[in-house]
C-alpha cells in the first residue's frame, strides 16, 4: 500500500493530517463536510502551479481521526491557527469550500493578524443563508440516518481514509450537532480588513440573494468603482453559472476564478 503523501500535525489534541503541494505564497485549503483534501481534484493540482497549498483534513474528516470534542467552526479555527504556529507561518492566504469556508471564516474573524486574503466558495455568513430545503436535510443528520447515508460515494471515501472507520456515525451525530445551531457572524464581518472573495454557483445551496448581502456586509456593491477603479472595495464576489454547491469544488471554473485574486495586488483597506 501506498504511504499517504502528507504530514501529522499535533494541535489542540488532534493529530492533524496536512498535505503541502507546490510553491509560492502559502494558501491555506480546507475541505467541506463529509469530505477530504482529494474532494478538490484539479482545483487542488491548478492551485498548487501558483501557490504552495498547505491543504488539511479537519476534525474527524480524512486521515484526521476524531477526537472527544464536539464539532464546532469556532474550535476548528483555532486548529487551523495552532497549524499555521506550528509550520512557522505568520501571514497566509486562507480558502475553503461550504464547512471548510465556515471555519475559514472564522479563522479570519478569531485570528486576522494570521489570514493575507481569504476566500470563502459556497459559505453564508449565518444560517438562514442557506436554501430552506438543505436546512431541512441538514436536520436529517441524525444517528438513525447514518446506516442509509453508507450508500452515498462520499462514504466510501470516508471509509477509504479514515483511522477508524467505525466512527462515521459519531462524525454525522456531530455534524448534525454543528449544522442544527443557530449562528448570526454579521458584525464579525463587518470588522474584518484583509481581501475577501466569495464565490458561489448559480444553483449553489447558499442563497444567492445572501451571497450578495454578504459582499455588501464587506463592503463591496456600496458605490461606482470609476474610471479608474479608485472606488473598488477590497471584496470580490463571482456567481459562476451552470454549476451547483455540489461541483463547484472540482470545477476547472472555481480555480480560474480564484486564482486571479490571489495573485493580483489588492489594497487592503475598503
Amino acid at each position: 500500500m501506498l504511504k499517504p503523501p502528507g504530514k501529522y500535525a499535533h494541535v489542540n489534541g488532534l493529530k492533524m493530517y496536512y498535505e503541502v503541494h507546490g510553491h509560492g505564497d502559502p494558501l491555506i485549503l480546507l475541505h467541506g463536510g463529509v469530505g477530504s483534501i482529494g474532494m478538490f481534484g484539479e482545483v487542488l493540482e491548478r492551485l498548487s502551479q501558483c501557490c504552495q497549498v498547505v491543504a488539511v483534513d479537519l476534525q474527524a474528516h480524512g486521515r484526521t481521526a476524531d477526537i472527544d470534542r464536539p464539532l464546532s467552526f469556532e474550535s476548528m479555527a483555532d486548529d487551523i491557527a495552532a497549524l499555521l504556529q506550528s509550520l512557522r507561518l505568520d501571514e497566509t492566504d486562507v480558502m475553503g469550500y461550504s464547512l471548510g469556508g465556515g471555519v475559514a471564516l472564522r479563522t479570519a474573524i478569531q485570528h486576522p493578524q494570521a489570514v493575507r486574503k481569504l476566500v470563502l466558495v459556497s459559505t453564508p455568513f449565518k444560517r438562514d443563508g442557506w436554501l430552506p430545503d438543505v436546512l431541512a436535510g441538514m436536520a436529517g443528520m441524525v444517528p438513525e440516518a447514518t446506516e442509509g447515508m453508507k450508500q452515498m460515494p462520499f462514504y466510501q471515501n470516508y471509509a477509504s481514509l479514515a483511522p477508524r472507520p467505525e466512527d462515521w456515525s459519531v462524525l454525522i451525530s456531530k455534524l448534525g450537532q454543528l449544522l442544527a445551531k443557530e449562528y448570526d457572524w454579521t458584525e464579525a464581518v463587518r470588522q474584518l480588513k484583509m481581501p475577501v472573495m466569495l464565490v458561489v454557483g448559480d444553483a449553489d445551496s447558499v442563497r444567492t440573494a445572501h451571497a450578495v448581502e454578504f459582499f455588501e456586509l464587506l463592503g463591496g456593491g456600496k458605490k461606482d468603482a470609476g474610471w479608474d477603479g479608485t472606488g473598488m472595495s477590497n471584496a470580490r464576489l463571482a456567481i459562476l453559472p451552470g454549476i451547483t454547491h455540489y461541483d463547484i469544488f472540482s470545477s476547472p471554473a472555481l480555480a480560474d476564478t480564484v486564482l486571479p485574486f490571489l495573485n493580483a495586488t489588492i489594497p487592503v483597506s475598503k
